[in-house]
């Protein structure tokens, strides 16, 4: 290896050595050292810009996982009721999954992030220190050297003058003891003096050559050494520093790659997830779901059979359906509206009963049993607690000093309360889950529909359909209860009172002529009919249909000629004349 070597040595000669040549050739005068003091600085400045760059992007992936995990936790469904209907179809699980897969997919760029700052970041900066303390302690020692060789030149040059002076001044001491010597008239003291003086000067000038010659060689060994070792040395040293600092630059740019690498794995298992979960949507179940939940278990009802206004009739239930109508119109608004008031809908009530008598036979079937199965952890639960704190007592009876028997007393008994309770809570739901199960019809499960078949009726049916569904007062799985009828008859708004309703229906049962028979009906749930003009069935039971349902979801039946009144139509299954309007039956 061949080495370069210009040197400024102040006020001396400049020298070029290449490789261990003996031989010396004056150059121009040019300082190096200032060229690679610019360039190892700017190496540094390099690692620095390196650094600062490493650390911008591991913020960006700081800030893109941040956002990215902001993302999926504002899109998580929220802790309500409706994630649970949500959870039951298979594109919002899907969509679920999707967020918590994104969710880890944040996790990886947090940890490219952690991995740049500790790996490289964290690694360049204790690596910038170094190179720094090792290139100051560089530098200054090439300084140090120079100096030292500049001032052994300057010595060198003292020595050579000091030398030049002495030799001039013996010469010039010679010449004028010569001239005294030659001179007669000169004493002979003066001559000897003469002699002395030019031996004391060519001594000194001895001895100064002999002391330039020494200094002279002890230079030379100095500037060899300079020169062939100790610059070298320092300029080897200079370049290893160079080298390992691009080195180091080059592991950390393929560490910035690897940390990428790293992390691909998983991120492609969270990529594979989310594709697994698009893949897991089957939309035939979850149609089939939006069907199972809102399946009422109502039947459809019956066909409309045709009606000849072309033929002469009797009294028919289309023409009670029009005479009523325009009786109501001449009738006053008040009475009209009072004849079952007591089982017009409260749109105020509320969320609903407590055993759901609000819902479709289905629905509330369904909401019954889960209604068991939560009270039916929340027992479990206590239980236990009740078995955890049993097996305290007994550790408390066996080893006094872990505690007093008598303090889980208290709890015990409050846990024995809530079991008990629970235990009633899940007895009533029981019996009313077995009382909608024994009235659903078994006879109409092959015809039985979903909820959503009744929208596409005509809209005289869906408005009874709706109209039957939303009364709380009667559904077909025998949900009707008289204190449901009573609080809607304190709630609804605004509603006579009480002791306006019995005239009014007593009015119209003394005012009307007797009603003819329209057609019969078969009683299919019993019905108890406390109310005022309303009447009591038995199931089974078989009655004279006088007047069919207008809408409002009540049909007027007739036992004999004494007794008449009103059910449920969802209560009866009607069998109109052939010149009769179709009944509209809702189970």
């Amino acid at each position: 290896m061949y080495i370069f070597l210009d040197l400024d040595i102040s006020k001396g000669s400049t020298f070029h050595t290449r490789g261990k040549q003996d031989k010396m050739v004056p150059l121009q005068k040019r300082d190096q050292f200032d060229n690679l003091e610019k360039h190892t600085q700017w190496g540094i400045e390099f690692v620095e810009k390196y650094t600062k760059f490493v650390k911008e992007r591991s913020e960006i992936e700081t800030n893109y996982a941040k956002q990215i995990r902001n993302l999926s936790k504002k899109y998580q469904p929220k802790k309500n009721s409706r994630e649970e209907e949500e959870s039951k179809y298979t594109f919002c699980r899907a969509f679920l999954t999707t967020l918590n897969e994104l969710n880890d997919y944040a996790g990886q760029h947090e940890v490219i992030a952690e991995n740049l700052t500790s790996q490289i970041i964290a690694e360049l900066s204790r690596y910038l220190q170094e190179i720094k303390t090792e290139r100051k302690s560089h530098f200054h020692d090439g300084r140090k050297a120079q100096q030292h060789i500049e001032s052994s030149w300057k010595q060198l040059e003292s020595c050579k003058r000091k030398f030049e002076r002495d030799c001039k001044e013996a010469d010039r001491a010679q010449q004028y003891f010569e001239k005294m010597d030659a001179d007669i008239n000169v004493t002979k003291a003066d001559v000897e003096k003469a002699r002395q003086q030019a031996q004391m000067r060519h001594q000194m000038a001895a001895d100064s050559k002999g002391e330039y010659s020494s200094y002279l060689q002890k230079f030379n060994q100095e500037q060899n050494d300079h020169y062939y070792t100790i610059i070298p040395n320092i300029f080897q040293k200079l370049q290893d520093m160079e080298e390992r600092r691009i080195e180091r630059i080059g592991l950390c740019m393929k560490t910035f790659a690897d940390v990428d690498r790293q992390v691909l794995p998983i991120v492609g298992k969270c990529l594979d997830g989310m594709t697994k979960a698009a893949e897991s949507i089957e939309p035939k179940t979850d149609s089939k779901q939006v069907v199972e939940s809102y399946k009422s278990g109502f039947e459809p009802p019956g066909d409309v059979e045709f009606e000849d206004y072309g033929q002469a009739m009797k009294r028919t239930a289309s023409e009670t359906s029009l005479s009523n109508s325009r009786e109501g119109k001449e009738k006053p608004a008040g009475k009209s509206k009072g004849k079952l008031w007591p089982f017009i809908k409260n749109k105020n009530k509320g969320s609903g009963p407590e055993d759901f008598s609000h819902l479709p036979p289905e629905q509330r079937r369904k909401k019954l049993q889960g209604k068991i199965d939560e009270l039916s952890k929340d027992i479990q639960k206590e239980m236990d607690q009740r078995d955890a704190l049993t097996k305290m007592k007994d550790v408390y009876v066996k080893n006094p000093q872990m505690g007093d028997p008598a303090s889980v007393d208290p709890r015990l008994s409050e846990i024995g309360q809530n079991i008990e309770k629970l235990q009633f809570e899940m007895q009533k739901f029981e019996g009313w889950l077995a009382e909608v199960e024994e009235r659903m019809p078994s006879k109409s499960d092959t015809h039985r529909r979903s909820g959503l078949y009744e929208t596409q009726n005509n809209t005289t049916v869906s408005t009874n359909c709706a109209q039957d569904r939303e009364r709380p007062l009667s559904s077909p799985d025998g949900s009707y209860t008289e204190e449901q009828n009573s609080e809607t008859q304190v709630k609804a708004t605004p509603i006579p009172n009480t002791t306006s309703t019995t005239p009014e229906f007593d009015d119209e049962f003394d005012d009307e002529e007797t009603l003819p028979t329209i057609g019969t009906c078969k009683a299919l749930y019993p019905f108890e009919g406390h109310n005022e003009g309303t009447i009591s069935v038995a199931e089974g039971e078989l009655l004279y249909v006088i007047e069919e349902d207008k809408g409002d979801g009540w049909t007027r039946v007739r036992r004999n000629e004494d007794e008449e009144g009103y059910v449920p139509t969802s209560y009866v299954e009607v069998f109109l004349e052939t010149n009769a309007k179709g009944a509209m039956t809702y189970i």
